[in-house]
């Protein structure tokens, strides 16, 4: 609590703050932003005109309202995704981006109601985002992470609609180091616009997929030998038995890690190229069983089907 005649001339004051160095501005700007409730400091910053001289253009969002899929303004929702990033203890990117993420709603807004349009607010945001923290000097890294949070943050993900492949592109476009604080920031976006549910059931199957299409494969590649050794080695052609092999010596390191050395699979594969084609069927069974049981794992930790 400020005392009143405190708070009076920190207002009639306000603009000597564009006397103070960029870079001190920022420095308690971040302690504001890290603090447990950072979204009572911004109204603070708003109340005493401070915040037309560190970010004006969050005031642009001040009474301007949304959409059917908003009840709160422009600003009161940026406020709000902010203080569940701090509620959920989200580091200083995500924090920004949840404040700085619909920072060009206002200027892209078209129309008034629950009608209204916001198209391509998510790249102008970027843009403007990197103005706001080039001119508060923040590092070039964390600018970077966090315009792409903002560039990101309307990706579009449908159980039944979008593939693994779709979720590789995202995982490529934003990076795996990323993902986390992007599907953080959906989530500080949802709390802020009044859901009360921060991570629905497709939020939950889309963290399931990023971690199958991120883990390394159970495929041959995993294997220290390879088709063209077991071709010299048994003196066979390329061909349907080759790739059962491959699969057999791979259900066989499956069960026994310790056999996965070239020298180790060399004898195990002599051993093995006794056996018939159907006989070596019967053995890969071993590399669908262990497919399901990690995917099993995977959905049951995220509460998918």
């Amino acid at each position: 609590e400020i005392e009143k005649e405190t708070f009076k001339a920190i207002k009639e004051n306000s603009h000597l703050l564009q006397m103070i160095a960029k870079e001190r501005i920022r420095d308690e700007f971040i302690k504001m932003i890290m603090s447990e409730n950072p979204e009572k400091a911004i109204k603070l910053l708003e109340e005493s005109n401070l915040l037309e001289y560190i970010i004006p253009e969050l005031k642009k969002g001040i009474g301007v309202g949304q959409n059917k899929h908003h009840i709160y303004t422009i600003y009161q929702h940026s406020i709000l995704s902010l203080k569940f990033a701090a509620k959920r203890k989200y580091n200083l990117e995500v924090r920004l981006a949840a404040l700085l993420h619909d920072i060009a709603k206002p200027q892209v807004k078209v129309g008034e109601g629950e009608n209204s349009t916001f198209y391509n607010h998510d790249f102008i945001g970027a843009k403007i985002s990197i103005k706001i923290l080039q001119r508060l000097k923040f590092p070039k890294k964390v600018i970077e992470k966090i315009a792409l949070l903002v560039r990101s943050h309307m990706f579009v993900y449908n159980v039944d609609e979008v593939t693994e492949a779709g979720v590789r592109r995202l995982l490529r476009r934003v990076g795996k180091d990323n993902i986390n604080d992007l599907i953080n920031l959906r989530v500080t976006d949802r709390l802020g616009s009044g859901v009360p549910k921060a991570i629905p059931y497709k939020l939950r199957h889309l963290e399931y997929v990023i971690e199958k299409v991120s883990q390394d494969p159970i495929s041959a590649r995993m294997l220290k030998i390879n088709g063209n050794d077991l071709i010299t080695l048994l003196k066979i052609k390329p061909g349907p038995r080759l790739g059962l092999l491959i699969e057999a010596l791979l259900s066989e390191a499956l069960q026994d890690p310790k056999i996965n050395s070239k020298q180790k699979l060399s004898s195990k594969a002599t051993e093995l190229n006794k056996l018939s084609d159907k006989e070596l069927r019967n053995k890969t069974k071993k590399v669908k069983e262990k497919k399901e049981e990690i995917d099993l794992k995977m959905k049951d930790k995220h509460w998918v089907k």
